[in-house]
This record gives structure tokens, sequence and C-alpha cells, in this order.
């Protein structure tokens, strides 16, 4: 599919903590920028924009395939349950688009890494593990 203008969608929780939104903005907006392709944030419930919406603005934006990755830690019954559904209902509406969903982050091999970055962030300068 060489030349397919790709759209990354980081799909989240939300939250009724403005900042913890920005948040997810801040990191699509990262994630756009290392990626080369539009990325923006979606949201299940509490704030906006929810998957729709941004699927929808992708797609307006001229988005060939959408890339959706559930910005969550475990496979927990909104990445099982909520997530899959809500994309087959967008696929219904844009048939012409391919819509992907990728794994939630407790998949990643990166995760370990992770922890112990805030590991070491939280121990006194200098201190060994």
């Amino acid at each position: 599919m060489k030349g397919v203008r790709t759209a990354i969608i980081v799909f989240a929780h939300g939250s009724s903590v403005p900042e913890a939104n920005q948040g997810v903005a801040r990191l699509a907006e990262e994630v756009s920028r290392r990626a080369g392709c539009p990325a923006s944030c979606a949201f299940l419930e509490m704030t906006q924009p929810d998957l729709g919406a941004a699927i929808a603005k992708s797609v307006a934006a001229g988005a060939e395939r959408i890339v959706v990755i559930p910005y969550f830690l475990v496979m927990g019954v909104h990445v099982r349950k909520d997530l899959p559904r809500l994309i087959e209902r967008q696929r219904a509406l844009f048939p012409q688009v391919e819509i992907l969903a990728g794994a939630s982050l407790e998949s990643s091999p990166a995760m370990a890494e992770v922890v112990l970055d805030r590991v070491r962030e939280a121990l006194p300068e200098g201190s060994p593990l």
C-alpha cells in the first residue's frame, strides 16, 4: 500500500482533569512529529473528541488508513469490548478507509524500561537500584 495516507489516533479513556487530557494531546503531537504523519487523540468518555469525531476529521483531511492505538495499560473491557465495537461502527461509516487497532501498552517490551525509568526518577540522585 505504498503511498497510502496514514493517520494515527491515540485513544485514551478521558478524564475530568483537563491536564490529563492535554497530556494525551501532547503525546499525539510527539507521535506525529516522530512518525511524519498526522496523529491526534480521541477519548472514550468525559471529554472530546470522541473516536468517531477524530476519525471523521482524519478522513476529511485525506486519511486512507487510520491506526488507532489504545493508550491503556492493560487489555481491559475498554480495549477488549468497547474499542472493537466503536471501530466496527466507524468502518461501516467509512468503508473506503482502512481502520486498524493496535495493542494496548501492556504488550510492549518497552514498558519494563518505562517502569524502571520511573523508579530511577523516584530515587535520590545518584542512588543505585
